[in-house]
């Protein structure tokens, strides 16, 4: 599929009455913020991008709970907490809603930092685990009208992978072993999902 039929098919999402939900997810490194940045902007205000990633738990919690070096892990995350702002967001009639949002250049979540208009269309959400069954994030599938699953070749998506870390300050060797380390674990875990997404889309063929 390419980008102006995809374009098409998220605006149909979009115009199809009240409001409606479309995930994109994908392993670490597979382009998932890119694309649906790109998705939202071209909906030119029809629709609003709320990561998944904005409910990381925060770093001092981590610690507490010593799941700091596996952070991105399913386990890492307010699962229930993202399920409840998707219910939230399935009614376009509650006021605006306010959404978390992750910060790379900080490495942390901060609350309340998208809104959500009441009567916009469109939700855009991206994230690992949106396709993943086992509660609490079982039940993100059926909050969502759409799941597209991005999936590059590996080595692509290892590369690309590899140049974030190094733009929010890894060295070449700590982007490198993170990229192999938990990233890896993590997208191994996802790969079988990709059989419950509406759609499988390799994001270097949508131009």
């Amino acid at each position: 599929m390419k980008w102006p039929d995809l374009l098409t098919r998220a605006r149909a999402l979009a115009d199809g009455g009240g409001r409606r939900i479309l995930g994109i997810t994908g392993a670490p490194g597979a382009g998932k913020s890119t694309v649906a940045r790109r998705l939202v902007d071209a909906l030119d205000g029809a629709a609003v991008l709320v990561g998944m990633d904005g409910y990381h738990l925060a770093q001092r919690e981590l610690q507490r709970l010593r799941r700091a070096e596996r952070k991105g892990a399913p386990d890492t995350f307010d699962a229930a907490g993202y399920v409840a702002l998707l219910r939230r967001l399935r009614s376009s009639d509650t006021g605006t809603v306010y959404a978390p949002e992750f910060r790379r250049a900080i490495e942390e979540p901060i609350a309340a930092a998208v809104p959500v208009p009441a009567g916009l269309p469109l939700v855009v959400t991206e994230g690992n685990y949106l396709l993943l069954d086992t509660p609490p994030w079982s039940a993100v599938r059926g909050l969502l009208d759409e799941v597209w699953f991005l999936a590059p070749n590996e080595r692509t998506r290892h590369e690309w992978l590899v140049t974030r870390h190094r733009r929010y300050g890894c060295s070449d060797q700590q982007a490198a072993e993170r990229a192999a380390g938990g990233d890896e674990n993590n997208a191994r875990l996802i790969a079988p999902t990709a059989a419950r997404a509406d759609l499988i889309l390799d994001p270097t063929q949508l131009d």
